[in-house]
């Protein structure tokens, strides 16, 4: 049997992936487009496990391709959504500073999102703190009206119809083993047989460095998994928390912090979550190992220097990922009325986190191009989802530009 030809082969089903597909058949109809996942399903892992909050870009640093797409992407996914009838709603996000020391944090963050160009930023005080959430304190807070919530499941699969609507083939159950570049097109080959692609877009997510290693690229970046574990309040405290309350986020932890998140679909109120390294790269249960991934990790020497910076706080988020109480009590500093017996379990991601050898989280996205016919995307982070529509059109220009 003949390999199945294709102009270009999509190797992942996120968002990422199904966004990238949509932009190259927009601006090129009737190409050819193949887009592999190697899930019986599409949107199974960081796409679908997510928090399914539409960010604003407050957080990133000016000038930072975080910053301009996620200002951007925000826009297009509120308008996408409205076109394809997805329920989105602009609930707003206060970022909330509890103690003095965290003030010139908060200004700091206010400032950057105004450089940003985030739209209707507000520094508040107690009084409207309150107003806006009956049940929370705080000296200071940013609110952020523009922060909304989506189902990014849904956006995912409004995706994956417009695409395949166009001629492109998703492709479930296919699980790619090797990428090699014959000069005249790339040979994929996978679980399911080979595929000839003229191009070959990657975007791999919890994998990427593996695919990378793959083609023939770089091992460097590798990825490091995190695992993410949410709970949630149960249905008759829910009151507790109207919208999305944030912490200012501590340079002494790796990511934001704990903070509580309203869903749009089914009315939940997710607190967290705890950030700690996952012992497998799709580990979402603690007693999920995976020996060959955790090898990999532990024989990182990136790992092994950012382990030793932060030993303390590390220690720490171990010891609240395991104690309930411990995590309601980070919980209280913002909604003092909460108590363990509010909480039950929630569910649980795993990030997928470019590490450099010199111990530093890669913050930015970063795309690598190896050869003409292969473009990598090896770091996609938060706000990636947010992002997707604007990440898809830099991620084709950079593919058209290595023509």
């Amino acid at each position: 049997m003949a390999d199945a030809r294709y102009d270009v082969v999509v190797i992942g089903a996120g968002i990422l992936g199904l966004a990238a597909a949509r932009e190259i058949l927009a601006r090129r109809p009737g190409t050819r487009v193949a887009v592999l996942e190697k899930e019986a399903s599409i949107a199974g892992h960081q796409t679908g496990r997510n928090s399914g909050v539409i960010h604003t870009g407050i957080y990133y640093a000016p000038g930072s391709l975080k910053a301009r797409l996620c200002v951007a992407g925000s826009r297009a996914l509120y308008e996408y959504s409205e076109r394809h009838g997805i329920p989105t709603e602009r609930c707003g996000k206060l970022i909330v500073a509890v103690d003095e020391a965290e003030l010139p944090g908060l200004e700091t963050l206010y400032r950057r999102g105004f450089e940003n160009g985030v739209a209707g930023l507000e520094m508040v005080g107690p009084d409207r703190i309150r107003e806006l959430e009956p049940h929370g304190v705080g000296l200071r807070a940013i609110l952020s009206p523009g922060t909304g919530i989506v189902d990014f499941s849904r956006v995912a699969a409004a995706m994956a119809a417009e695409i395949t609507a166009a001629g492109a083939d998703v492709l479930t159950g296919h699980e790619v083993d090797r990428l090699e570049d014959r000069g005249s097109a790339v040979r994929v080959a996978t679980n399911r047989g080979v595929l000839l692609g003229g191009r070959v877009l990657a975007c791999a997510g919890l994998f990427a460095d593996r695919i990378a290693a793959r083609s023939g690229g770089s091992r460097e970046p590798r990825i490091v998994p995190f695992r993410g574990a949410y709970w949630q309040l149960r249905p008759d405290r829910r009151h507790l928390v109207r919208n999305l309350i944030y912490p200012v986020p501590d340079p002494r932890y790796l990511f934001l912090g704990v903070h509580f998140t309203r869903r749009i679909r089914e009315g939940a109120v997710w607190l967290g979550p705890n950030a700690v390294l996952a012992f497998a790269r799709e580990g979402y249960r603690r007693r999920d190992v995976n020996l060959r991934d955790l090898a990999e990790v532990i024989s990182n020497p990136g790992f092994l220097r950012l382990a030793g910076g932060y030993l303390r706080t590390g220690l720490a988020e171990m010891y609240r990922d395991a104690s309930k109480r411990a995590f309601v009590a980070s919980c209280r500093r913002f909604v003092p009325e909460l108590s363990a017996d509010d909480v039950i379990p929630g569910p649980a991601g795993v990030r997928a986190q470019c590490l450099g050898r010199d111990g530093r989280l890669v913050d930015d996205f970063v795309f690598d191009v190896p050869s003409p016919r292969v473009l990598h995307v090896r770091n996609a982070p938060s706000p990636a989802a947010t992002a997707s529509l604007a990440i898809a059109g830099a991620i084709v220009d950079r593919f058209e530009g290595a023509r």
